[in-house]
């Protein structure tokens, strides 16, 4: 009987195909970054931690400081990694034909 209960809830698994529909958030909170601050796969998630970049008051003849804060960290799943791949691999083509990114070199 499980196995029934757990079919019916992933349809999937039966074979059928599901019908997803996105339902926005707006009241979802953004979150900025200037920097991404760690990437890592482990076999299972893909795990990326963006920054935001915050200066120190600006003092006339010394060094420019600041620190860098995590802003956010996000845990995906293989196919999402795999999807985020692709759509990044869109804007990097629509950024080069702008002409605001130049295509990289293979070395």
């Amino acid at each position: 009987m499980a196995n029934e209960n757990e079919a019916a809830a992933n349809p999937v698994a039966t074979g059928q195909t599901a019908t997803i529909r996105y339902v926005d958030r707006p009241d979802l909170q953004e979150h900025f970054a200037d920097a991404v601050t760690g990437l890592l796969y482990d076999g299972q998630t893909l795990r990326i931690e963006f920054a935001v970049t915050r200066f120190d008051e600006l003092k006339p003849n010394t060094p420019i400081t600041g620190r860098r804060y995590p802003s956010c960290r996000v845990a995906l799943s293989p196919a999402a990694a795999i999807d985020l791949i692709n759509r990044m691999q869109q804007v990097a083509t629509a950024l080069t034909q702008a002409g605001v990114a130049k295509p990289a070199t293979r070395q």
